[in-house]
């Protein structure tokens, strides 16, 4: 592999990942704490809506580019296939495995943001500590698992297959402009976010829960069954509206500006 193209991918993903992340982090506080066991106005309400943006900046640029070094990466070692019915399964296949790799860098910057976003009288480098202390290294990748179920099960997979499936790419030789692949981009993230948003859920319970507790454990049945005894469907779905408007609004504002910084490096 081109190590100039790949140093190229790496910054177009990562540039691309801290404009999502930061510009539309007070969503994601809003849903972490609609999602939460203690309910929303004990887990800070509308109170220090960038709790944790620290975390998401740390773990922002280097996630994003992970993700897109290995699926351009994955990608090309599939080139023959590029013009076949198999394009996008190729595709799924390459996204799936860059958000396997990538989760070994946002679950641990995931779990210090959602704890601190849950309990904002607390600093991100406080909870990096206590989860540490308590828990070990081994804290840091709780709610693993979910993560990765969530990402590769839907949400990679119909964004990326949207978006390279789309009319515009057929009817444009294999080439999408920027606006274009923004519009694939959000149209697939929304419907893949409010599909999704029951894994999301249990992941959230799953990173925030007391440590030694069976929601601890990671079990995602359990975990989903849990959610439903005790909240019905419309817990399953917490958070929905800014899940759906985050991962739309961000799949328009990642790929695009992925494909406008990538094709300024290239």
């Amino acid at each position: 592999m081109n190590n100039e193209l790949d140093k190229k991918w790496f910054s177009a993903g990562g540039c691309a990942g801290m404009c999502v992340d930061l510009t539309l982090f007070p969503l994601d506080t809003i849903k972490t704490r609609l999602q939460s066991q203690q309910g929303f106005y004990k887990a800070g309400g509308f109170r220090g809506i960038y709790a944790g943006v620290p975390s998401a900046a740390i773990g922002s640029f280097p996630n994003a580019a992970v993700f897109f070094v290995t699926y351009e990466s994955t990608k090309s070692l599939f080139t023959g296939y590029s013009a076949t019915n198999l394009a996008p399964i190729t595709h799924m296949l390459a996204a799936s495995l860059g958000e396997i790799v990538a989760c070994l860098i946002r679950v641990p910057t995931e779990v210090v943001k959602q704890r601190t976003q849950a309990n904002p009288s607390l600093n991100t480098y406080r909870v990096l500590l206590n989860t540490l202390h308590e828990e070990g290294f081994r804290g840091l990748y709780r709610g693993y698992g979910s993560t990765v179920l969530r990402e590769v099960g839907w949400l990679s997979c119909i964004h990326i297959k949207y978006w390279s499936s789309a009319v515009w790419w057929r009817r444009q030789g294999g080439r999408l402009d920027s606006w274009q692949a923004a519009v694939c981009g959000a149209l697939a993230g929304g419907v893949a976010a409010f599909v999704t948003t029951p894994l999301d859920v249990a992941k959230t319970w799953i990173m925030l829960a007391k440590a030694g507790t069976s929601t601890a454990s990671g079990n995602i049945p359990t975990v989903l069954y849990e959610v439903w005894r005790s909240r019905g469907i419309p817990g399953l779905f917490a958070g929905s509206i800014p899940r759906v408007t985050f991962i739309s609004m961000g799949g328009f504002i990642f790929l695009g500006a992925y494909e406008k910084v990538r094709r300024t490096l290239l």
